[in-house]
């Protein structure tokens, strides 16, 4: 079938490599010109491995007993339970059950090949989709080529007059064409229509074909008996092409009553549309490149000048044929010098028009060639979940059967449903070529020709592939592979990251730390994960951990994440960070469009999901004409009320460092139209004393940053709104001790301020000088002897350990010295729990001229059993999220970016909902009501 796979890639390289000596041996074989006596050759039958729904075999039973009788070639089959030919049959025949086909000289196989399962200096026989540069394969092809390996293509092997000779001939077409009826039926249901189409299951469900045309007997009796729905007649089915696969299609749909018609005929039949007839039998249009192409010049149509000179045409299906279709049927033979059938633009000019809204409900593209004909087919759906839909005019692509959309049923293994017959079929038409390559006949002219690559370099009719594996750079996704995720860092939020993770089986993960330790015991508590040394600062080993992944999640130290993000880029890998985005890492926005890159940075809880819910109360207001002319955000990450026994109200539950540094950075704000500023260093002096939000706890909050960047991401009019404030929230009391310990020097990050094996006690006489502690205190604070916070320093310095010597410090800088102090004296002891508080409002002006409030808040708590902390699960639960959005090739915008697009932030609160992390969202009238009315925000 003209399948597009999805593969995940690796970086290009175009190196060649001599081949070893057993391909050799068929080389020679295939070269001696006196080898009229050859050996016969050992012959591998691969386990297909793409998902559990592959249960094809290149060859049959019957076939490798025949095989065997007439070559005497030995022949190895890997075992699988879920082929559709059980191991037993296999003996039977005469063939050897085994896992390891290093023997092998031949390995034949349907679906790519994993890379990491491909074995050097072999033959392998294969669906490889790479001989028309699918840039998704390239990484595929360039292994092929590295490990010396012979790749022939059954889409390659043709006769002479380039017929091609092994495929599953039209089971491609039965499968799709009989799931696509089944989805019909299922959307119309959806739309709240019942039809005839309901009663028709997905291929796999029937055991035959007999079954398959059995019921659509009964179906077609139904459509003649009772008719279909008024709203949506009469119902066009569109077929493109005129190969096997449309064939395959056709045979499925002539059981059906219909009537062919022409494209001439389809303005006539609109306007007679309530004719009864068109209750009662389906029409079906098959179009051929001179149906919807037209020159651009409006000269007429030559079919040798279209394919020769194709830029000269362009394609008027969208207005000349999809107004009048319901199903459109893909079987096209695409490539990217011809215009595309539709455009993204067409499909959006479709939609927009209300009396078009019943047609253009579904597509079965049997052809499956992502963004090929069909601009808008992004991916490959798959048995398990077969559907997905496309709104172009929101540009939204989702899988909610009743939200708008057409229907897109893209499997790209669509045979496996009908695996006995496609694979009896399939056999059939191999047989005499594997006869050929058993009897080592490499010179077989249908053989020679399918050939791709051997001895490490293309052949030459392939040598144009050199462009493709060059450019390729690394381009990502794949369903044939596993996925392959780098963790930079094993710090605290990592476990529920790489617990999301692991949950899927299709992905391997790599925990690279510093402190290999600490990942090991991360590793070996997950399913496919391993441990890793992590250098950022060595480039050649951090470059070798990238090239093996598929996306990086860096989870080191924010300065960090430049380099990590660099070398992604040069390796053309997305990467995933829950930091801000730093000046230095939008330095890398360009570089990372240029080499088709996605880096989602702030994708933590704040930023992160902060993010994503106030997108989503933004998009949702302007899309009722609202105008947001209030937005306050308060995020805090503390510990549980109930543990918060310290002077400071605050247990570490995510990195010290990144706590402390927090305090020192400047921030401005808008706040009831007015302009505020704060000055580096004065965070904790300009704290607001009380942050209502809820009457059962005491905040009080830091201003967080500059609030006002985020008003363009959000899509908001800085100048037209009252207030524009991000805060960060702590418990009363906090903001008084850690002032004092930024006046008193510990929050120095003054290189000078360096610590060398020093003790705390040591430390705090360094940072203070000596003397009565309160007195030293007192006077360095210019605060009475007396005063209470005087006393409630030394408690917190108490609490801190600082009065006491304990293990030796060395430290870059004096506020490095306290992280480490800190965290060891304030993490969450094992019973204890933290608590995440989030919380948005927006001032909405309506459009008929009312004001309302709207809040969108989250609160949650880590499990104290566990030990599984909420900062951990809202920073590494969402990041993880976005990672498989990756994975997955949801995500088409590059550059670094945030979850502030809707193709992000949609399905990440959604899949967040999922884990139990869900937002509460309420309505109130009046300014009166507002956080922006109650806040004091001035000192």
């Amino acid at each position: 079938m003209l399948s597009a796979l999805c593969a995940p890639a690796a970086t290009a390289r175009l190196r060649l490599r001599a081949s070893g000596p057993l391909l050799s041996r068929l080389h020679r074989a295939s070269l001696a010109t006196q080898a009229t006596n050859r050996s016969p050759l050992v012959i591998g039958i691969r386990r297909e491995d793409k998902n559990r729904w592959e249960r094809r075999v290149a060859l049959t039973p019957a076939h490798v007993k025949e095989l065997i009788a007439e070559t005497g070639a030995q022949v190895i089959v890997q075992p699988s339970n879920t082929r559709i030919f059980n191991n037993a049959s296999f003996v039977a025949a005469g063939a050897t059950i085994n896992e390891d086909l290093s023997h092998a000289d031949a390995i034949l196989g349907i679906k790519e090949v994993p890379i990491d399962k491909l074995i050097p200096s072999k033959t392998y026989v294969i669906f490889s989709h790479t001989h028309k540069g699918q840039k998704y394969n390239m990484p595929s092809l360039q292994a092929f080529l590295d490990k010396g390996i012979r790749l022939i293509d059954y889409e390659l092997m043709v006769n002479e007059e380039g017929k091609r000779q092994v495929l599953f001939g039209k089971h491609a077409g039965y499968a799709g064409m009989i799931d696509g009826l089944h989805g019909l039926g299922q959307r119309l249901l959806a739309l709240g229509y019942n039809s005839p189409f309901i009663h028709m299951g997905q291929a796999h469900v029937y055991p035959n074909l007999e079954c398959v045309h059995t019921k659509l007997r009964h179906v077609a009796d139904i459509i003649e008996d009772q008719g279909l729905p008024d709203a949506f007649a009469p119902m066009l089915f569109t077929f493109t092409g005129s190969g096997n696969v449309t064939q395959g299609a056709r045979a499925i749909f002539d059981d059906l009553p219909h009537d062919n018609v022409t494209v001439d005929e389809l303005p006539f039949i609109a306007k007679d549309r309530y004719n009864d007839r068109y209750r009662r039998r389906l029409l079906a249009l098959q179009v051929n490149a001179q149906d919807y192409v037209e020159r651009i010049d409006g000269g007429p149509y030559s079919r040798e000048e279209y394919r020769e000179y194709p830029e000269r045409y362009r394609s008027v299906f969208a207005t000349k044929i999809a107004p009048y279709t319901s199903m459109l049927v893909n079987g096209i033979y695409w490539e990217s010098k011809y215009p595309r059938l539709m455009t993204t633009k067409d499909l959006a000019y479709i939609q927009r028009q209300r009396e078009l809204r019943t047609r253009m409900l579904a597509i079965a593209d049997i052809s499956c060639d992502i963004g090929g004909s069909l601009e808008f087919m992004s991916h490959a759906s798959t048995i398990d979940s077969p559907f997905f839909y496309v709104d172009a005019v929101n540009g939204l692509e989702h899988k909610d059967i009743e939200k708008p959309g057409v229907q897109i049923n893209s499997i790209d293994n669509l045979p496996t449903e009908l695996p006995f017959e496609a694979s009896k079929h399939f056999g059939d038409s191999l047989y005499p070529y594997a006869k050929a390559l058993a009897s080592g006949d490499l010179k077989h002219p249908v053989i020679s020709h399918a050939i791709i690559c051997q001895d490490g370099a293309l052949v030459e009719q392939h040598k144009h592939l050199e462009k493709s594996l060059a450019e390729s750079g690394g381009l990502r996704v794949a369903n044939t592979q596993r996925k392959r995720v780098l963790l930079a860092g094993s710090g605290m939020v990592s476990q529920p990251l790489v617990d999301y993770l692991a949950s899927s089986k299709d992905t391997d993960i790599t925990i690279a730390s510093n402190d290999l330790s600490e990942a090991k015991r991360l590793a070996y508590q997950f399913p496919n994960t391993v441990a890793a040394l992590l250098d950022v600062s060595d480039s050649r080993a951090l470059d070798q951990l990238i090239k093996d992944c598929d996306v990086v999640v860096s989870l080191v130290p924010a300065h960090l994440h430049p380099r990590l993000a660099d070398a992604a880029i040069r390796r053309g890998k997305h990467m995933v960070t829950a930091s801000y985005i730093s000046p230095e890492m939008q330095k890398l926005d360009q570089a990372a469009r240029d080499a088709q890159v996605s880096i989602i940075s702030e994708i933590g809880l704040d930023p992160g999901i902060d993010h994503c819910s106030a997108m989503k109360i933004i998009d949702e207001a302007k899309a009722q004409g609202g105008k947001i002319r209030s937005f306050i955000s308060w995020c805090g990450g503390l510990a549980a009320p109930e543990h918060s026994n310290n002077q400071i109200g605050y247990k570490f539950s995510w990195s010290p460092r990144g706590v402390l540094t927090a305090g020192l950075n400047p921030a401005q704000y808008k706040a009831n139209g007015q302009m505020h500023g704060i000055a580096e260093g004065k965070l904790f002096e300009n704290r607001f004393r009380n942050v209502p939000l809820y009457p059962g706890f005491a905040f009080e909050g830091l201003a967080n940053r500059d609030s006002l960047q985020y008003a363009e991401p959000y899509g908001l009019d800085l100048e037209n709104m009252d207030t524009m404030f991000r805060g960060t929230l702590r418990y009363e009391g906090y903001s008084e001790i850690m002032d004092c310990l930024l006046r008193l020097g510990f929050l120095s990050l003054d290189p000078k301020s360096h610590v060398s094996a020093a003790s705390a006690t040591e430390f705090l006489t360094r940072v203070i000088g000596k003397g009565d502690l309160r007195q030293v205190l007192a006077q360095r604070l210019a605060l009475p002897v007396s005063d209470p916070l005087v006393s409630r320093l030394i408690l917190a310095l108490e609490e801190f350990g600082m009065l006491s010597s304990g293990s030796p410090i060395t430290a870059a800088t004096s506020l490095d010295a306290m992280s480490k102090i800190l965290q060891n004296s304030l993490k969450l002891n094992p019973g204890e729990r933290d608590i995440v508080c989030l919380f948005h409002e927006f001032g909405i002006e309506n459009l008929d001229g009312s004001y309302s409030v709207q809040t969108s808040s989250l609160v949650a708590y880590g499990d104290a059993e566990s030990g599984e902390t909420a900062m951990a699960r809202t920073v590494g639960v969402p990041a993880a999220i976005a990672t498989r959005l990756l994975l997955e090739d949801k995500v088409a915008t590059k550059g670094v970016i945030r979850p502030t697009i809707k193709e992000i932030y949609e399905p990440l609160l959604q899949r967040l909902e999922a884990k139990g992390l869900v937002f509460a969202e309420h309505t109130k009238n009046g300014v009166h009501n507002s956080l922006q009315h109650r806040m004091k925000w001035t000192k």
